[in-house]
């Protein structure tokens, strides 16, 4: 029996798709090139995660820090200001510390009132202005004791991410992490600080 034209070209055809269906050497390499931007969007996400984690961390423990340092003297002096921002600087190591603000006030809760009102204050760091004489700012209930003094320590970090910017805009985005902490003075009643300006 003799077999067409057209149905030997369709046997050929037919031939050759079942042969290439069979063959799945080049499988592997097809899934490898479709997985790996997600994988490498996972690593580097996993990366920036963990190090964000690990700058709140340090902003955390660096305000502890400055609040702590400066409530364990009666009396302090710029010289001892400036040493304990440049502590806080160090604590941030081994990140950038340019995105550092840093503000220390004394508090005072007034008698009947139970309002918080800065008494001094102190500033560290590009764009990081101190609070103002007499502010009244906002604290805990729990720290509200008539007639008492607190040391309040303020830190605010940019953390700008190695990767995952915005590619529409081409930026990088900044993340500020922020944290503050309040100590009562451990020596005396308040911190005094002879240089600061004076405030009724």
């Amino acid at each position: 029996m003799t077999v067409s034209a057209p149905l030997k070209s369709w046997l050929r055809l037919r031939r050759r798709v079942r042969r290439f269906s069979g063959n799945t050497r080049g499988v592997a390499a097809i899934e490898f090139a479709m997985l790996m931007p997600v994988m490498v969007m996972v690593c580097f996400g996993t990366i920036q995660a963990s190090t964000g984690y690990s700058v709140d961390r340090k902003v955390s423990i660096t305000v502890r820090s400055l609040s702590d340092l400066i409530s364990q003297n009666p009396t302090i002096t710029d010289t001892q200001v400036a040493n304990v921002f440049a502590t806080g600087k160090a604590m941030m190591s081994p990140y950038n510390d340019t995105g550092l603000k840093s503000k220390i006030s004394q508090i005072y809760i007034e008698p009947g009132t139970l309002q918080a009102k800065v008494k001094w204050s102190k500033a560290n760091g590009t764009g990081a202005v101190a609070r103002s004489c007499n502010e009244v700012v906002s604290i805990p209930a729990a720290l509200q004791v008539s007639g008492t003094y607190l040391i309040m320590s303020e830190i605010s970090y940019d953390f700008q991410p190695v990767v995952g910017h915005d590619i529409r805009l081409k930026v990088v985005p900044i993340f500020t992490m922020a944290d503050k902490m309040y100590t009562r003075p451990r020596q005396s009643l308040n911190v005094a600080y002879p240089s600061a300006p004076a405030c009724a």
